[in-house]
């Protein structure tokens, strides 16, 4: 069975206390996007075992993946796999990469083995394995609150806005990401900010952690620069970094990577690389370095239903 985990950005994140367990409460909007991996598994004579291609996955043979698939093993007679990820959502990215993949697992096991899991039931089992993993599991716009684990779908399709999605090559730990975050409540809660015009967001929807990440990675703040600069009509950095996205309305995208799309190639595809020569021409790229995708954002809306 081969299925498509997409990736997800958020639309503000802030860090509205800590926790006596030691965790922060957290409030954000998950937003699919259609930046995918690509997962399968098949029948295996013998234990299960994983593989993977693409991006290079750090202790691969402990991965969410195949946690996923031990968990659902605990409670249902479910046969062994040979697992194989390919991997295009870059990790440690704030795109909740690893969390999709989880989330894809645990669904396409559902369907394989006709388990009789509902949705809901099937969150209980997300939440196990990451705090942003359930999201996954409707993949559709939501408010989140607590760890990230609590959530209400919300009604948020941002038709005509492209996205263009910059990763820096560079790392920021969980660690790093509090070290400079001062829990507060937010003057306006991020679920009533994006009911509001895209191009109002600017000022008002807000991630916290973008303060750490400019004190660690200064170069980072050229590069939200540069997207507001190119037409952006909102930027920010998704969860604890170090990606970062422009929504941008579609006549306004920037004429040099436009320039690299034919009118056919924006039909077709959903998520494709940006011309890199194209993309160079700005200097604040050339110093951070960066894995950049043009998505139509409204292509996710009938894909990842």
């Amino acid at each position: 069975m081969l299925v498509y985990p997409n990736a997800k950005i958020n639309l503000g994140l802030n860090i509205v206390r800590k926790r006596d367990d030691g965790f922060h409460d957290i409030e954000t909007v998950f937003y699919p996007i259609a930046l995918r991996d690509m997962l399968e598994f098949t029948p295996v004579d013998g234990a299960s075992s994983f593989s993977s291609s693409g991006i290079d996955i750090p202790g691969s043979g402990d991965n969410l993946v195949m946690k996923a698939l031990s968990l659902l093993q605990q409670d249902f007679k479910i046969e062994n796999r040979k697992v194989h990820l390919h991997k295009m959502i870059p990790i440690g990215a704030g795109l909740g990469g690893g969390s999709a993949d989880a989330a894809f697992m645990l669904k396409s096991l559902r369907e394989y083995f006709r388990l009789p899991l509902s949705n809901d039931k099937l969150k209980e089992y997300a939440a196990k394995l990451g705090s942003d993993c359930s999201f996954f599991i409707d993949n559709q716009p939501a408010y989140a609150w607590g760890r990230g684990e609590l959530m209400e779908p919300i009604s948020l399709w941002l038709k005509d806005y492209h996205l263009l999605l910059v990763y820096p090559d560079l790392h920021i730990s969980t660690a790093q990401a509090y070290s400079s975050v001062k829990p507060q409540e937010p003057q306006i809660n991020v679920r009533e900010v994006v009911q509001l015009p895209v191009d109002q967001w600017k000022d008002k929807l807000i991630n916290d952690f973008e303060v750490s990440a400019f004190e660690i990675h200064p170069q980072l703040i050229k590069l939200k620069e540069e997207l507001y600069n190119m037409g952006a009509e909102y930027a920010c950095m998704s969860g604890s970094g170090s990606s970062f996205f422009g929504i941008f309305k579609a006549n306004v995208m920037a004429s040099s990577i436009r320039a690299a799309l034919t009118d056919k190639e924006r039909r077709i595809f959903i998520t494709f690389k940006v011309n890199l020569e194209a993309a160079f021409q700005y200097p604040v790229f050339r110093e951070v370095g960066f894995v950049a995708d043009f998505a139509r954002i409204d292509a996710v809306e009938n894909e990842c239903a």
